[in-house]
């Protein structure tokens, strides 16, 4: 049986297209490339504004084998069409309607494929609505066997009316990720943050997709009081550093 790692880069051509498609129209600029790790475990985070143009951008530029934590939804094919669906309508209103009908056949293909795939490449499901342990365990064990996760934040769209609709408020997931496993382990795991900027431009719309990566950071650094004052603080770390990277777009 084939490693989740022989099966990402089997199936990596084809990740390769859909994004292609997933981003037409659209062109990607990076700016502190250097700073992906490029070995060894890690945490990728960062805003998630764009739904699928998101995991798009990712899959073109991040340098090795990574592993989404993703809404448990995208596993189904129904209930995975159904997002797709919603994302359609909410950006492009009435527009979107057209277009979901017109690609249906693209989109079908597209959902059939994804949701049969989307386990055998290691995918952690999230139940988004219920507590996350089990989704927490499984990025500990992914990352104690040197792999990458990517661990972004928000509901795959600008939301407006937050005081930073860029860059929610971030969930505690990668901290306490971060807080057992150097505790538990002795590891400290470099936490990569990226800002994405332009992925929340609708699907078809031309623009200019801007990522910005920043060095990595550590819970070592951070370390302070009991387990909820040291992963607030480093969730707050996080969260600033990232807002920060966003703002150098401006």
């Amino acid at each position: 049986m084939a490693t989740f790692e022989e099966e990402f880069k089997r199936q990596e051509p084809v990740f390769r297209r859909l994004s292609n498609y997933a981003l037409l129209g659209k062109k990607t600029v990076v700016k502190g490339e250097e700073n992906f790790i490029e070995g060894g475990p890690n945490i990728i985070v960062g805003n998630h504004i764009g739904s699928f143009k998101d995991v798009a951008t990712i899959y073109q530029i991040v340098p090795r084998p990574f592993f989404f934590t993703g809404n448990e939804m995208f596993f189904n094919k129904e209930e995975f069409n159904f997002l797709i669906r919603k994302h359609l309508r909410r950006q492009l209103k009435n527009f979107g309607v057209s277009i979901d009908l017109i690609l249906t056949p693209l989109k079908t293909l597209f959902v059939n494929y994804a949701s049969n795939v989307i386990g055998k490449i290691g995918t952690i499901p999230v139940d988004i609505y219920q507590k996350k342990r089990l989704a927490i365990r499984k990025c500990q064990d992914y990352l104690r066997n040197g792999r990458a996760i990517i661990a972004l934040q928000g509901r795959g769209r600008v939301m407006k009316k937050d005081p930073h609709p860029y860059v929610p408020s971030f969930r505690r997931g990668p901290s306490i990720i971060s807080y057992n496993l150097y505790k538990e382990d002795g590891i400290s795991v470099p936490v990569t943050p990226i800002a994405m900027f332009g992925t929340h431009v609708p699907f078809l719309v031309p623009a200019k997709i801007r990522v910005n990566v920043g060095e990595p950071m550590y819970i070592t650094d951070y370390l302070g009081g009991d387990f909820t004052e040291t992963v607030n603080r480093f969730r707050e770390a996080l969260e600033k550093r990232v807002k920060t990277l966003l703002a150098e777009f401006f």
